[in-house]
């Protein structure tokens, strides 16, 4: 069965490989050609070729969306995966910024770095840690979701995984921030100053008073700007996707 659908897509994909990129510019387009041609529309087929086109097709998505998710979570949780990213390096909470000013003023630049530094790799840490949870969020992606998102706006599938994902990540990479705001020393000592000084916190916004917090929520915007850039490539460029879609579609 495998085998024969294969040879009923094999012009399909002659013709797409020999096609320019613009030519197939987004999923849709891409995945409902599959679809017809798994499906045998226009071809004699056996009448349940149309439910298994559906379901290879939306197991090669969820292959898709893995592979972007891995690169996401792999490029943010390298070590100064968040530190050197010229956009999504986490700086001192805006209210703190006069402290910062005031440490480099008085020549205090090590503290400074020290207190950006501990938040960053706190973060890599953190985002490092939860692929598990996305993959269990593409596991249980139905056949709805997956229409869905291939009829969606081009963020559909990173709105998806906000929906189901952004809580559990929370839950998951809250404690490892805090563990490695806890090992140093800046971090560790502006943390116990704020639990001590309750007259002071009542003036303070919740990102100054709850740092780890304030980390783990920056660290995830983080993680789904990377994610969404990974959608907008799979939409623009399908044919640089096909080989991921392709091997799960055919088990190849």
């Amino acid at each position: 069965m495998a085998a024969r659908h294969f040879l009923m897509a094999l012009p399909l994909l002659a013709l797409m490989i020999a096609m320019p990129i613009g030519a197939h510019a987004d999923w849709k387009g891409f995945l409902q050609d599959l679809k017809q041609s798994l499906s045998g529309k226009g071809t004699a087929s056996s009448p349940d070729s149309a439910a298994i086109g559906e379901k290879e097709i939306a197991a090669g998505l969820r292959e898709a969306l893995l592979v972007a998710a891995k690169r996401a979570t792999e490029r943010l949780g390298k070590a100064n995966g968040f530190l050197d990213h010229p956009q999504l390096r986490i700086p001192m909470p805006e209210s703190l910024g006069k402290v910062e000013k005031l440490l480099r003023t008085l020549k205090q630049d090590q503290l400074a770095d020290e207190f950006i530094a501990t938040m960053n790799h706190a973060a890599e840490r953190a985002v490092s840690d939860g692929l598990d949870i996305f993959t269990t969020a593409i596991r249980d992606m139905s056949w709805q979701d997956a229409t869905a998102i291939l009829k969606g706006p081009n963020d559909a599938a990173t709105s998806y995984f906000q929906t189901r994902t952004r809580a559990p990540l929370t839950e998951r990479m809250l404690p490892i921030v805090k563990t490695a705001t806890e090992t140093a020393g800046v971090t560790r000592t502006y943390k116990r100053v704020i639990d001590k000084a309750d007259f002071v916190t009542r003036y303070m916004k919740p990102e100054e008073v709850d740092l780890d917090g304030y980390v783990t929520q920056r660290a995830l915007d983080g993680l789904f700007h990377e994610l969404a850039l990974e959608e907008q490539r799979i939409r623009e460029n399908p044919v640089a996707r096909t080989s991921e879609l392709l091997r799960k579609v055919f088990g190849q």
